[in-house]
Parts: structure tokens; C-alpha cells; sequence
């Protein structure tokens, strides 16, 4: 059976598949065919065949907006066809258990078990004629094993013995030791893209408390009865970006995570008293996850999306000198350019810590998160940011990178904030 939920896929062996062809050099240079394959098979794999529709996936993969029209824009289409001929290629070039194909006219990926050709059995190596024999010379064979068996114990006395002269050090990061600790439980909280497309239909934001109640009426106020069921159809759809199944599974990757220490929840399936509890991490912009209105009232870059004029802007509530007072980015701007917000910050109730990933799109979100799993690039910015007593203070920082077909590019810092 197709796994339930995103947790599953991590241990889904197609799903695994998925991810070695997305990191072949097939498809390494191809951002955005690998971001329409993964969209692709996460929906197939969390049995969501509904949501693949040429609208859907030229909104969630390629950022068109609900106004795109097939007959005019291919973008969907043409992909499609470069996708196949990819994926034909790396099938004929590599020998993998399963195979990944989609049929023509269907966007639902086929995944087929193949079997490896066998390997050949060399033939068994026999001694020359007239040569020694293993059976003539036992005692020489019993000699070679004695010598052989006394090595090894040699060897594994002098790593032994190297290791006891050895101290145990322990690794400790700034950021991530505050985010993992012992006895306390960590949440990433994953995005919720149904309320993604809701916003882009009807051009206006949620309040955590709408959210919560799943009340969209203001909203959707003076659409057609028909087009308001269309809408909610979509807003209730149990669904999240690729972006963040990739943070989760990097987070999984660290060594300072444990597998009873981390857990991923869905954004409309938390409670308020996990984020005063835990250590928290929260995934995508006020837009993709309403549960960030809780903590904007103790940051000083806040973003916000006008829907009318398709901007999205983080405001700078106290400008330093040398900064803007408001950094902006639309998504008909030629530059392509994205933005994110990466927020170190208490938890609800000051137990625990926070860490916010808020980019202004997919791209924005990415590129927050290849500085925050870029330690080369991470921890020098860090080491700017302790104490006196050498701990790390809590923290924002804004970052600009542009997106390169639809995925993150190079990123800089533009600003950031202590809070000491």
C-alpha cells in the first residue's frame, strides 16, 4: 500500500528511488525537472492522483498563479515530455531495482520492480599441474591461518589501546544543541500548501484564529456558491511542498537528532501547547503557516504577501543605517529574485527555542534552508552572534538569493538581528 502520510515516504523504497535519480547527474542540472518529478511522485505516493492536474502542478512546481491557462502557457506539457526522455535515459544507463516511468497523457509516476542481471560466477581458480597442492601440504595451510589469526589480534590490541589513550570529545553546535536536547522533544512543522492555493485563488490572507476554526468565509465572500466549494475543496487538502520534506529529511540526517527526539507534525494538526512544551521548528511563511502570527510580535523582519499585486515584502520595524525600511520581491520581477527569514527566538513560554524557516515562496524557503545546513557558511555567521560567555544569542536574519528554475540560487546576507 501507497504510505498515508509524508512521514512514511522516508522509509518508502520508491521514494528512495526517487531521490537517487533526483541527485544523478542526469538530473542534477535540472532543477526544475527534478522539482516536477518529486512533486509528482509524492502526490502518487500519498495516493493524491486528484491533485495532478496541469493547473496544480504549474502552480505548486513552476509558481504560476490560479490565472494560468494551458492553452496559452505549455510550460506543464513541455516539461513533461523533457521528464520522459530523462528518466528513459537514466533507466537505460543504470541498473536499478525499480524503475520510474510515466505513461504519455498521465502524470501519475509508474514505479516497476525489476531484477538485476545476474552476475556472473567466476569459475573455481584450481592449482597448476604439477604445483603444490592444499591437500599435500596441510600443515603449511594450518601455519598461514595461525599467522593470520595473530596478526588480527595484534592489530585489534593496538586499536584498543589507542582508544583508551585517547579523551572523549563531544561535538557541540551552537545552533542545533539548543534545538536537540536530551529528554525534550523537537517539532518540525511542516507547511500547509492547500492554504497556499486557497490564498492564491482568492487573493487574500488567514488569521491563525480563521485557520483554526477553518472559517474562510471573509475570504471567500461574494464568490459564486459553486467557485467557493472549488476553493475549500483545495484549502482542505492535506498536503505540503517537497522544500519541506527535504528540510525534514536533512534534519533526520543530523547527528544531533535522535529518532525519538524529533518528530514532524502537519501545521493544521498542532496544538498550542506543543509550541510552549518543545523545542519547535516552523516551516514556510505566515501564508503557508498561520502559527507564525504567534511569534511576529517579537521579530523585527515581518513578512507579508499582497495578493492584489502578487508582492511579497519583509518589513524592517527598525531600520539600522544602511538598511531599507522594507525589502520587497514580486513574482513578475525579471531578476527572479527571492527572499527568507531565518528566526532563532524563544518558545511560547521560554523553556524551550524556536527556529523559523519563512521564505516569501518555495525558492525563498530553499534558499533559507541551504544556509541553515551550511555549517561552511552557518557557522562563521554564528561565531558573530555569541556572548560574552560564549552563547549564542537569539537571532534574525534576512537573506536574498534569486531563483534559478524555480529552485534556489547563491544566497547573501542583507541584515540581521541580536537579541541579547
Amino acid at each position: 500500500m501507497p504510505p498515508q502520510t509524508a512521514l512514511d515516504l522516508a522509509e518508502d523504497e520508491r521514494w528512495l528511488a526517487i531521490q537517487r535519480i533526483v541527485e544523478s547527474p542526469h538530473f542534477r542540472k535540472s532543477p526544475r525537472l527534478s522539482r516536477l518529478l518529486l512533486y509528482l511522485s509524492e502526490q502518487t505516493l500519498l495516493s493524491r492522483a486528484d491533485l495532478l492536474t496541469e493547473l496544480n502542478i504549474a502552480i505548486m512546481v513552476f509558481e504560476r498563479d490560479a490565472s494560468f491557462d494551458p492553452s496559452v502557457d505549455t510550460i506543464v506539457r513541455s516539461h513533461m515530455v523533457r521528464l520522459r526522455q530523462k528518466l528513459d535515459s537514466y533507466a537505460a544507463e543504470n541498473l536499478c531495482s525499480i524503475r520510474v516511468t510515466i505513461p504519455r497523457g498521465e502524470y501519475i509516476i509508474r514505479f516497476e520492480q525489476t531484477v538485476p542481471a545476474e552476475m556472473e560466477i567466476p569459475p573455481p581458480v584450481l592449482p597448476l599441474q604439477g604445483g603444490p597442492s592444499v591437500k599435500k601440504q596441510p600443515r603449511l595451510l594450518l601455519l598461514l591461518c595461525g599467522l593470520l589469526c595473530l596478526t588480527v589480534l595484534a592489530l585489534l590490541a593496538v586499536v584498543v589501546s589507542s582508544r583508551r589513550e585517547l579523551p572523549e570529545t563531544t561535538i557541540v553546535h551552537p545552533l542545533w544543541s539548543r534545538l536537540f536536547q536530551p529528554h525534550r522533544t523537537t517539532t518540525f512543522v511542516a507547511a500547509d500548501s492547500g492554504l497556499v492555493l486557497l490564498h492564491g485563488l482568492t487573493a487574500k490572507n488567514t488569521t491563525l484564529a480563521e485557520y483554526l476554526t477553518r472559517d474562510f468565509s471573509r475570504e471567500t465572500q461574494g464568490l459564486p456558491p459553486e467557485r467557493v466549494a472549488e476553493i475549500l475543496n483545495l484549502a482542505n487538502r492535506r498536503y505540503t511542498s517537497f522544500v519541506d520534506l527535504n528540510i525534514f529529511r536533512r534534519l533526520e540526517r543530523l547527528s544531533f537528532a535522535t529518532s525519538d527526539g524529533l518528530e514532524v507534525k502537519y501545521a493544521r494538526d498542532i496544538q498550542i501547547d506543543e509550541l510552549k512544551q518543545g523545542n519547535i521548528i516552523l516551516s514556510g511563511a505566515r501564508g503557508a503557516n498561520p502559527w507564525l502570527e504567534l511569534y511576529e510580535p517579537q521579530m523585527n523582519f515581518v513578512g507579508e504577501y499582497d495578493g492584489i499585486h502578487h508582492d511579497f515584502t519583509f518589513f524592517n520595524r527598525h531600520p539600522q543605517p544602511g538598511e531599507a525600511a522594507e525589502y520587497s520581491t514580486s513574482e513578475f520581477d525579471p531578476r527572479q529574485k527571492v527572499l527568507g527569514v531565518l528566526a532563532f527566538l524563544p518558545n511560547l513560554d521560554g523553556s524551550g527555542s524556536a527556529l523559523i524557516v519563512e521564505g516569501n515562496s518555495i525558492a525563498g524557503t530553499e534558499a533559507i534552508s541551504d544556509f541553515l545546513f551550511n555549517d561552511a557558511a552557518l557557522l562563521p555567521f554564528l561565531d558573530r552572534l555569541k556572548r560574552s560567555d560564549g552563547t549564542l544569542s537569539h537571532f534574525e536574519v534576512l537573506i536574498e538569493s534569486n531563483s534559478v528554475n524555480g529552485s534556489a540560487g547563491p544566497f547573501h546576507v542583507l541584515a540581521y538581528r541580536t537579541n541579547q
